[in-house]
């Protein structure tokens, strides 16, 4: 159904996984396999047991028991990145150095410096690097800037975002490592960051953060709550936690109405597509989008850019820029402070 409206594809995109993450195994795997551009040729682990029990599953050829050998084959294309984030850095640079495209797990890196040598390496390589911001291949943000766009809602006020969740009793989790990248603004407040930007197509000038750093879980933020400062007097304020009750909400405020997504990040059900509700003055309408599965659609956009030269949704220079961004909002929540970027 994608490609029928790109130029024909006379191929598909051979991919090799790095690792056997939750996110692989639960939605990115069968998101390529579902795809209508490109299947899983290869999964690399240092748990060469796990490697095997997930090929077994996923009907994957090629197993690797560390993840140089899977770059060192000649016939993957690509490579999709799940690996914990103090990771990324280290194998999206090998990768690209063997002419492998790379999709990697958001946050791109731990900090700027790092995002940006990783775009060098990409551009220097001829290769693609994308971070997986697989909320955005979703068709409602397409129409939320439609309506947006249309004035429809009047002029943009304000965004709220939301995304929290608690999984504190495990405290073994990567998430709660703080030298592996761990902590609520990496794993989970830099969706809506993002979503600001992507929907408002500009960048803050100043963010200002406030978290709780859990002694409980090597001290990273548990929770946070923020305010990024737009031009024009419009903010994004936000929270994001894994110590929390559950909620992964966006709100669009206008003049003249406001875009509400009760789901705004994950999409796994028909309930979850339903998505957007419009209220402009009294009156409210619900607009019914059809459920897809945004991992493939991600996927599948990925490989268009790579076999046809389709445009990227979000260029990777955009993904540096949210690096940026994040980078920031720590920094103001561990220094008590307001930092202008």
């Amino acid at each position: 159904m994608l490609v029928q409206d790109h130029k024909p594809i006379y191929k598909k995109l051979r991919w090799g996984v790095l690792g056997c993450a939750n996110i692989a195994i639960k939605s990115v795997i069968p998101a390529i396999q579902q795809s209508e551009t490109g299947y899983v040729l290869g999964i690399a682990s240092r748990n060469l047991e796990k490697a095997q029990e997930t090929a077994d599953h996923f009907q994957i050829e090629r197993v690797y028991s560390d993840y140089q050998a899977l770059l060192q084959d000649p016939e993957i294309d690509a490579v999709y990145i799940p690996l914990p984030n103090h990771l990324h850095y280290e194998w999206t640079i090998k990768a690209a150095q063997y002419k492998k495209h790379v999709l990697c797990e958001k946050p791109l890196s731990l900090n700027l410096k790092e995002a940006k040598e990783m775009l060098i390496a990409s551009q220097q390589n001829r290769v693609y690097l994308a971070e997986a911001f697989m909320y955005a291949y979703h068709p409602r943000y397409t129409k939320i800037k439609e309506i947006i766009n249309s004035g429809d809602i009047g002029e943009i006020r304000g965004i709220h975002g939301t995304f929290t969740f608690n999984n504190a009793s495990d405290v073994n989790n990567v998430r709660f490592q703080s030298q592996m990248g761990g902590g609520a603004l990496y794993d989970v407040g830099c969706y809506p960051i993002h979503a600001a930007r992507f929907l408002l197509e500009t960048e803050p000038e100043a963010v200002t953060v406030h978290a709780f750093f859990s002694p409980q879980h090597d001290h990273v933020d548990m929770m946070a709550s923020g305010l990024l400062e737009f031009p024009n007097g419009i903010s994004l304020t936000f929270d994001c936690g894994m110590w929390a009750d559950r909620r992964n909400t966006l709100q669009i405020l206008g003049t003249e109405g406001r875009i509400e997504i009760p789901s705004a990040f994950i999409c796994r059900s028909h309930e979850d597509s339903r998505l957007l509700v419009l209220s402009k003055g009294e009156k409210q309408k619900e607009i019914l989008l059809p459920f897809v599965n945004q991992y493939t659609l991600q996927v599948d956009q990925f490989a268009l850019v790579i076999l046809t030269e389709e445009p990227p949704l979000i260029p990777t220079s955009d993904s540096v820029r949210n690096m940026h961004v994040l980078e920031a909002c720590l920094k103001s929540a561990k220094e008590r402070l307001r930092v202008t970027l």
